[in-house]
């Protein structure tokens, strides 16, 4: 992720000329990296359930999960006046952890919810070529549901479609007993070569949070002392 950032912002300054938007070696990466991001996302949540985290230790996490996404648009809305954040990766992860947590004793019914949901998303520009009224749903305030038939004009997109699968599945996959004994397997065999790693893992929101101002401001002072 910190990797793809740095070349976007490369590509924002003028440093590279890039296509991020439609080139598929850019989206490829970017689909594979939020895949990856809600899949631990889901499975970390089935983790805490099992660790029996309680409705109040739910709500400050995901409180501060809400807070940084409210951030993140409030950036962005200055960086990117036209294309800002409304409805991105943080924002997308808030609603579904709560998704997830109030359905997290379907157990193996995860999977087939997954399924359901990419089912649904896939149908969905049959149901806009047959049926005029879902034209509602791309509408700009209905937009994080995911059920529009254009992608709407923003930096970083999220919806609920289809992407609750992914999150879903992860959840499933941390419930498994083999996910489970995976883990713990290669905690024991790893052990400090994974320390840190587990580092980052404990501080990833931080880590969210602060690496694209590091890089941008880090690009813009080097722009700055080569001028």
């Amino acid at each position: 992720m910190t990797a793809f950032h740095f070349a976007f912002d490369l590509n924002h300054f003028g440093w590279i000329h890039q296509d991020f938007y439609r080139a598929p070696e850019w989206t490829l990466q970017r689909t594979c990296i939020l895949s990856l991001f809600l899949l631990c996302a889901g499975l970390g949540q089935s983790l805490a359930v099992a660790q029996g985290q309680n409705w109040r230790q739910f709500w400050s996490r995901w409180a501060q999960v809400a807070g940084c996404a409210l951030l993140v648009s409030v950036g962005s809305r200055f960086m990117f006046p036209n294309s800002w954040i409304y409805f991105g990766v943080l924002h997308g992860v808030a609603v579904m952890l709560l998704v997830c947590r109030l359905t997290a004793h379907w157990g193996r019914g995860l999977w087939l919810a997954g399924a359901v949901t990419l089912g649904v998303w896939l149908w969905v520009p049959t149901l806009h070529a047959s049926w005029p009224p879902m034209s509602v749903f791309d509408a700009k305030p209905l937009g994080w549901l995911g059920l529009a038939s254009v992608k709407p004009v923003t930096e970083d997109y999220v919806p609920v479609l289809p992407w609750m699968a992914v999150m879903w599945w992860g959840m499933a996959l941390g419930q498994s007993g083999t996910a489970r004994s995976v883990l713990a397997r290669s905690t024991a065999v790893a052990g400090a070569s994974l320390r840190p790693l587990a580092w980052l893992g404990r501080w990833s929101l931080t880590w969210y949070m602060l690496h694209q101002p590091v890089l941008m401001g880090a690009l813009m002072l080097l722009a700055v002392l080569k001028s």
